[in-house]
């Protein structure tokens, strides 16, 4: 149905069509205005492209759901045109667009959309200058947001990394305080009855009992609850009190019956149980010190892994080493890699190359992740590194279900992923190969199959500067 003068007058009075000419006026006959309600969802997420708009009254808000929560991505008023962007490229609309306030649409169909842009010139040109802005804009922020979901991500997995040797930590600490006090009660009974030759046994037991404790192999839970049987029984039939609580450390500690019977031989019948208890106290007491040790030392590779992760205190392009960067990026994302089997074939006698270490460890863990997410964190994951025609090449395969083939072609496309809605931006992939082609002159290449994806990541070994090194 065609337009009206009046229509027509007011389409024409937008910034988009005013610069057409009284001959150029037949594409906007192609086009219907229509009206439509507040609350009306005007295109869904993930709904083909089939119209482009022109907003002549009203307003509309265009949003996008990023992990069940609706993010505002802009509102559009008179004047102002949206849907270019999916017509463009041929791809399903990325937001939800919703009629706030009554609107009145000039609307083309595809098929109109493309022959305004055959035939009038000046819009074609106003519409892919802003085509071109809104997909800068839209992958700035998207490319923000995905720094800050993947470090809120890291940083919710440190949470927990951190969590468990600090509360082992805690708590070794609270029973430090605990055998402390025992230890000193202890000794206090023992000062009462021990000769002088008898401290020195006792305390000559002692550091025997910690050589052979620092010396101990791991045992299965089979052998060592057969060998506290045996050292319990031993204990109950001498009358020490509650044998079954000193049985567990003596065994760690490779303790057998003899030894105990060797001790115990050269005391007072009197003090069997005091020297026994004073010696698994002190047995708990390093026990307990070594595990705060473990404890803290697990927080500082943590710490040292997150400092080398983020290139902290440290210029931007510098001589880094791949292999260090790809074990901190494993780090920070350990909470994924938990049922993850990861295999590592590095070529360490690959060289330092000049790049941008925090943006390499960026492309490291969207690849890792990826794997991960295609294995369904299952699986088996292999990282190595070599070096072919003068390029560091960084390999990364999986055993996940493969990426379709028909999929192959796109999967650098801005705004395509193959995650469910709202799950992912869809710049993971253009992204790192952006960073990797040009920030570094290298390149990203991949094959796929069911069970097996393999991405090569090639950085040369000697780049010259280009004009994306600048800041």
């Amino acid at each position: 149905m065609s337009m009206d003068a009046t229509q027509v007058q007011q389409i024409r009075q937008t910034p988009l069509f005013a610069g057409l000419k009284d001959d150029q006026l037949d594409c906007l006959q192609w086009g219907e205005i229509i009206e439509v309600r507040p609350g009306t969802i005007l295109v869904e997420e993930n709904a083909p492209a089939e119209f482009f708009f022109l907003n002549l009254e009203g307003e509309i808000r265009i949003s996008r759901r990023y992990d069940n929560q609706e993010v505002l991505l802009g509102v559009n008023k008179p004047g102002m045109f949206m849907g270019e962007i999916p017509l463009l490229l041929d791809a399903p609309w990325h937001a939800i667009v919703r009629v706030s306030k009554p609107a009145r649409l000039f609307r083309l169909n595809q098929e109109n959309f493309w022959r305004m842009l055959s035939t009038c010139h000046s819009v074609a040109r106003e519409i892919f200058r802003t085509a071109a802005s809104r997909v800068r804009n839209l992958e700035g922020y998207s490319q923000q947001r995905q720094k800050l979901v993947s470090l809120g991500t890291m940083a919710a997995g440190l949470a927990h990394e951190l969590n468990n040797p600090a509360a082992a930590a805690r708590r070794a600490a609270a029973q430090i305080q605990q055998t402390l006090a025992s230890v000193q009660l202890l000794f206090c009974q023992l000062v009462k009855g021990l000769k002088p030759e008898d401290w020195e046994r006792l305390i000559a037991a002692e550091q025997d009992a910690m050589r052979r404790w620092q010396q101990a192999t791991p045992l299965d839970s089979l052998t060592r609850s057969d060998r506290e049987e045996v050292l319990t029984r031993w204990l109950d039939e001498h009358d020490i009190p509650e044998g079954w609580k000193l049985a567990s450390s003596f065994v760690g500690a490779g303790l057998d019956c003899q030894w105990l019977a060797a001790l115990t031989g050269s005391l007072a019948a009197s003090l069997h149980t005091a020297a026994l208890n004073w010696l698994d106290a002190r047995l708990t007491l390093h026990s307990l010190l070594k595990l705060v040790d473990q404890s803290t030392g697990r927080v500082a590779e943590l710490v040292k892994a997150i400092k080398s992760y983020s290139h902290m205190d440290e210029s931007p392009m510098q001589e880094v080493n791949v292999h260090e960067g790809i074990e901190s990026t494993l780090t920070m994302l350990g909470h994924k890699l938990k049922n993850v089997t990861v295999v590592r074939a590095f070529d360490l006698s690959a060289p330092r190359i000049m790049a941008y270490g925090s943006e390499l460890n960026q492309v490291w863990t969207n690849l890792i992740d990826n794997a991960i997410d295609a294995a369904d964190g299952s699986g088996k994951l292999c990282v190595g590194t070599f070096v072919e025609d003068n390029q560091l090449v960084v390999e990364i395969v999986d055993n996940g279900r493969g990426i379709p083939p028909e999929i192959q072609s796109r999967i650098f496309e801005p705004f395509f992923t193959t995650k469910g809605v709202g799950s992912g931006t869809g710049l993971g992939l253009i992204i790192s190969n952006r960073i990797v082609a040009d920030r570094h002159g290298g390149e990203i290449e991949f094959e796929s199959k069911p069970g097996e994806t393999r991405f090569k990541v090639r950085l040369p070994l000697v780049r010259a500067s280009t004009p994306h090194d600048l800041p």
